[in-house]
């Protein structure tokens, strides 16, 4: 498959520079004409968020990959906006798929909002698009560095395979989104499992280490866990104990599965209006 007619949008939360995205779009380049459309500056946790102060200016840059120059896009602004700017700016059209990442760090667990990954991968996906989110699970002191020293071949792998198989049949109803976390270590014969998003809290919020309230002090993050109590078949314990390619379908429908007369019955039976006092 090598079909340039076939249009793919390439964008991350790391920014235009990081050599996630590189590895990603020389294992992209094989299937389609990619796009690279991704924020100018670094975008971590900004989860699907649209902030209002984004200029939306778009930079065209040449970077040489995969043996040749790329005409690429750098947008201020969040991976969302990045995902919006490529369709309506770029490509002026819906691409056949959109691909998020490779990112420096796993987003596995409860907080999988706050990620800007997935975020670009669930505007895509609201807009009908098919999409992937791909990170790369890294010690925490490289989730921002843009360390050239991280090995995404393995990722690169994965990320190709799942590409190649949603660019040629369509996943089922309510598969909005493939969120694919890739093992540190991997290689392409590490298994994969198909995976649920986890309820179990995989970050949390470190105490700011100041002197006062009024000193700056923003809210860190530390990886916690406790193996015991994590679900068999939830992404957390498929990356950090199985240490397999966790591959977890997410849908853009957040509804609970709860059961609706039963909650209807426990909120106060049918909708009637309120008799005055």
């Amino acid at each position: 498959m090598n079909d340039k007619t076939t249009q793919i949008l390439l964008t991350n939360d790391d920014s235009i520079h990081s050599p996630g995205l590189w590895a990603a779009a020389e294992a992209l380049d094989p299937l389609g004409f990619v796009h690279v459309v991704a924020p100018l500056h670094q975008q971590t946790s900004k989860g699907h968020s649209m902030p209002a102060e984004s200029t939306g200016i778009i930079e065209a840059l040449t970077l040489h990959v995969n043996g040749r120059d790329w005409t690429v896009y750098a947008v201020d602004g969040s991976p969302g906006q990045a995902v919006v700017h490529g369709i309506l700016d770029v490509i002026k059209g819906n691409p056949a798929l959109v691909v998020s990442g490779i990112n420096y760090g796993e987003n596995i667990g409860a907080g999988l909002t706050i990620s800007g990954t997935v975020g670009a991968a669930l505007e895509a996906a609201s807009a009908g698009i098919p999409a992937m989110a791909v990170s790369l699970q890294t010690g925490q002191e490289h989730h921002l560095n843009l360390s050239k020293d991280i090995d995404f071949s393995a990722a690169a792998h994965f990320t190709q395979k799942f590409a190649r198989v949603m660019l040629t049949q369509a996943l089922p109803f309510d598969v909005d989104v493939l969120k694919i976390d890739v093992p540190r270590g991997a290689t392409p014969e590490t298994p994969w499992a198909l995976t649920r998003h986890s309820r179990a809290r995989y970050y949390m919020p470190a105490t700011p280490r100041r002197e006062s309230l009024y000193e700056r002090g923003p809210v860190g993050y530390q990886i916690r866990y406790d193996p015991g109590q994590l679900e068999p078949d939830g992404d957390v314990y498929a990356l950090v104990v199985d240490k397999r390619v966790a591959v977890t379908p997410i849908s853009i429908d957040m509804t609970s599965r709860v059961d609706f007369e039963m909650l209807q019955r426990l909120l106060g039976g049918e909708n009637q209006p309120e008799k005055g006092f």
